[in-house]
């Protein structure tokens, strides 16, 4: 993991929604420091979409590959 154990940080709340369900919220922050070695840093807007979908070709090739990766080691599939 490329965090160290004191620079990410979590929580978990939990209640009933206005539909009567149980639901949970997890919240996680990480620092500064720790994301500006990955080339990251805090003012960096969210994550959001820019652009067009990529095509329908390329969603099912990645579902394929989900199935089999990890491979088990010594696998040669």
């Amino acid at each position: 993991m490329p965090f160290a154990e004191w620079e990410v940080g979590w929580g978990l709340a939990c209640g009933i929604g206005p539909d009567g369900h149980w639901h949970g919220w997890f919240d996680v922050q990480v620092h500064a420091e720790a994301l500006r070695r990955l080339g990251l840093h805090p003012d960096q807007p969210t994550a959001e979409v820019t652009g067009p979908s990529p095509p329908g070709w390329w969603h099912a090739a990645a579902e394929r590959r989900a199935l089999y990766w990890p491979l088990a080691q010594g696998s040669s599939k």
